[in-house]
């Protein structure tokens, strides 16, 4: 199966750090987070990468070839148009068949990997959190999604998008559909939202920890937690 990893972006929140380096290589327990990433992608049995690249591209490049990471395939997003843009410029990457994306500044367990790799329709992976109004949250009717709204003042679930998905070829259909959102980007969760409309998205629950890095503070938080499930390897 092969993952599409959003990595383009500038990493705003992570400023000052990422004045200099691209948000997925930021340095965590003595390697860059991206490492993390792949190596559990791999183990949960993918095969193929699709990385979306924008911001220091040539950094994150660089990296792959010092890791020796097979069957990367550098995908580059010209404009910062949003989420739903940057998936679109994979299309041709994606081919028919059904597809994990994942952000490149979240780490997931091997064993969620695998789950929502498994599914059978298009999933997103979500998580009950004591804060979800600082998220978006996800509304549902049992497994089925309907809709998700984003950092909700009063959410109506404390169920949140983590950022991990599979899609099949439809959800480039979707993106193009709902066009750009009044930010002037294209919102991969409003296409979500419209696949959810058809009845074509569902949500499974992370069994296993997710990791954030969203922020400066986030660093030493993921940093222990990291350490604490690869040991040895870092």
């Amino acid at each position: 199966m092969k993952a599409i990893i959003l990595a383009a972006g500038k990493g705003t929140r992570m400023l000052p750090l990422t004045e200099n380096i691209p948000k997925v290589l930021v340095p965590v327990a003595g390697r860059p987070f991206l490492w993390y990433l792949l190596k559990n992608l791999q183990k949960a049995g993918i095969t193929e990468f699709g990385i979306i690249i924008g911001y220091k591209q040539d950094m994150i490049k660089d990296f792959i070839e010092h890791e020796n990471i097979p069957n990367v395939t550098f995908i580059e997003q010209k404009e910062q148009l949003g989420t739903g843009h940057a998936v679109f410029q994979a299309k041709e990457f994606a081919g028919n068949d059904k597809f994990i994306v994942i952000s490149g500044d979240n780490l997931y367990s091997v064993a969620d990997i695998q789950q929502v790799a498994g599914e059978q329709e298009n999933t997103i992976a979500g998580l009950e959190v004591g804060n979800p109004s600082e998220y978006g949250v996800l509304v549902a009717d049992g497994n089925k999604l309907i809709r998700i709204d984003e950092k909700s003042e009063n959410p109506v679930s404390n169920l949140i998008n983590t950022g991990l998905y599979l899609f099949g070829p439809e959800i480039f259909e979707a993106i193009e559909k709902t066009g750009k959102s009044s930010r002037g980007e294209y919102e991969l969760t409003d296409a979500m939202t419209s696949l959810a409309q058809e009845g074509k998205m569902f949500v499974y629950k992370l069994n296993n920890y997710w990791m954030d890095l969203g922020k400066l503070s986030d660093i030493p938080i993921v940093e222990a937690k990291i350490k604490e499930i690869f040991g040895s390897q870092v």
